[in-house]
């Protein structure tokens, strides 16, 4: 069983904000196998999906953002999930909008979502897609940015920022993590 994982904010304040395209992501992946996430355990919400012989969840963390970790670990516990088959996709302020990268490590670079991730699983060797959001502009305190809306002329790119996170994920379901890796790190 594999494990996608979404970083986000519940509740509609934080509703297609640039911190919750993690959730973003997980809705798309949810609409695209018809598998509404209506489980509950361990402060997430979840679905179990059964797509091409393989058997995986996909989760939303309940816990806001920077307690994520603390939805993560317990459901990786709970259905026996190895680290190796699981993949957190998370906003990130140092890619530009439009561009998304994966990797299998890494530090936090000061993203609290990721902090509480590495803090609950003991480990920064973990698969993930980081999501470009961009900096903030002069002046604008990060924490109101990553709170913000994207602007209009985003939301395009956006949109197919998050197929292009869907589409890697469901190739992660059946190839090794490094050929997804080497396929969209191009684009």
């Amino acid at each position: 069983m594999k494990l996608i994982v979404g970083l986000g904010n519940p509740g509609s304040t934080y509703h297609q904000t640039r911190h919750n395209i993690g959730f973003e992501v997980i809705d798309e992946l949810a609409a695209r196998h018809n598998a509404p996430l209506s489980q509950t355990k361990f402060n997430g919400v979840y679905s179990i999906i059964h797509f091409n012989g393989q058997k995986f969840i996909l989760l939303k963390p309940l816990t806001y953002m920077n307690l994520s970790g603390e939805c993560i670990r317990p459901i990786m516990d709970y259905y026996q999930i190895d680290l190796e088959d699981v993949l957190i996709i998370y906003d990130d302020l140092d890619l530009p909008v439009g561009r998304i990268r994966l990797r299998q490590k890494g530090s936090a670079g000061g993203h609290n979502g990721i902090k509480s991730t590495i803090a609950h699983l003991g480990t920064d060797k973990f698969n993930r897609i980081r999501v470009g959001i961009d900096r903030p502009p002069a002046g604008m305190p990060v924490p109101n940015y990553v709170l913000s809306k994207f602007n209009n002329s985003e939301k395009e790119q956006i949109e197919d920022v998050i197929k292009a996170c869907a589409d890697a994920s469901e190739d992660w379901l059946d190839k090794p993590f490094l050929e997804v890796m080497n396929r969209f790190n191009v684009k």
